[in-house]
């Protein structure tokens, strides 16, 4: 392990080459790219079928690791390879406790998120300004909202982010302080929802349009609920920039998502991630009523917008389904 300034990316892959490629090409393409240590992640298959595609995309990271030494893409490049599936959330809740044994920061990526060239400036910027803040417990590369081009009032002309209690889950950082005394994966729903009332949680999913902790019930709870949940029992923020600075390209024909739906839907927050630097400066960490607002409403129904053709299949279907029988 080398020394660094900067914080190191953890990338966490499974077996979904393409995605990744573009993940780590757009990672290169960043201005602190050279001076960036990147640690590679690669979870194990599940079965004769996915470990194929594990060992196909482990070929490509080996390539990647070898033309990273001869042109300096990256400070460093580390692949760690699991030899069985951990599953998404011990891939990265192990990960994470790894880099936090060398640095005192990290950034998180998946391997559909690509970011834009100003994405690890920004990213260290925020580590910097907001180290001895502690009520800033997470830094997010993404947004629902466009407040530059479309809510500029309620910015200032040095400082393009601002703060909210929820925590963006595509392309992210923290502080190992932060993390290691608050978060905890919990182990079912009632200790996730332990103490908290029912106005905390209609808090946290904003009074409903957010069902962000619809699936506390699953084994294993996801990594990112838990986080959520840690940063609100502590009082916490997020600094988020006024517009994305991460595009996730696994919203069609990735896991969660199927490439037929675009004909039917839409996600109000998928755009094109922010071209230029953003403006940061220190602010005292407080979240903006008006922001809450426009949040709330961007993320109504996970923020998907559907199309002539998908609003009329759903009202038909409604209309089926509400149909008495006879």
């Amino acid at each position: 392990m080398t020394d660094s300034s900067l914080a190191p990316v953890a990338l966490f892959v499974y077996n979904r080459l393409d995605h990744t490629k573009r993940t780590l090409e757009a990672l290169a393409a960043n201005y602190l790219a050279p001076e960036t240590e990147v640690y590679v992640f690669s979870d194990g298959g599940r079965d004769n079928s996915s470990w194929h595609s594990v060992e196909t995309l482990r070929e490509y990271l080996h390539e990647f690791a070898e033309r990273n030494a001869q042109e300096h893409l990256f400070r460093a490049f580390y692949l760690i390879e699991r030899p069985e599936n951990f599953y998404l959330e011990r891939n990265i809740i192990e990960g994470i406790s790894q880099v936090f044994d060398y640095h005192d920061t990290i950034i998180v990526l998946e391997d559909d998120i690509v970011t834009a060239q100003g994405f690890l400036s920004y990213m260290n910027r925020a580590f910097q300004l907001y180290r001895d803040d502690t009520q800033v417990m997470h830094v997010a590369g993404f947004t629902h909202l466009n407040l530059i081009d479309e809510h500029p009032e309620l910015l200032e002309s040095d400082n393009e982010a601002y703060f909210t209690p929820h925590m963006g889950g595509w392309g992210w950082g923290t502080w190992r302080d932060r993390w290691q005394q608050h978060f905890v994966h919990y182990t079912s729903a009632q200790e996730a929802l332990d103490g908290l009332s029912n106005d905390d949680i209609d808090a946290m999913q904003y009074g409903g349009n957010f069902p962000c902790l619809h699936s506390i019930d699953r084994a294993p709870i996801p990594w990112d609920v838990c986080w959520e949940i840690a940063i609100y029992r502590a009082g916490g923020l997020c600094l988020t920039p006024a517009r994305t600075l991460i595009r996730n390209i696994g919203l069609q024909g990735g896991t969660h998502f199927s490439a037929t739906s675009s004909w039917l839907q839409h996600f109000s927050y998928d755009r094109e991630p922010l071209t230029r630097p953003l403006q940061l400066s220190h602010r005292t960490p407080e979240k903006s009523p008006a922001i809450e607002r426009l949040f709330a409403e961007a993320i109504r129904d996970w923020g998907i917008r559907y199309t002539w053709l998908g609003q009329t299949l759903r009202t038909l279907k409604h209309w089926i389904v509400g149909k008495p029988k006879h």
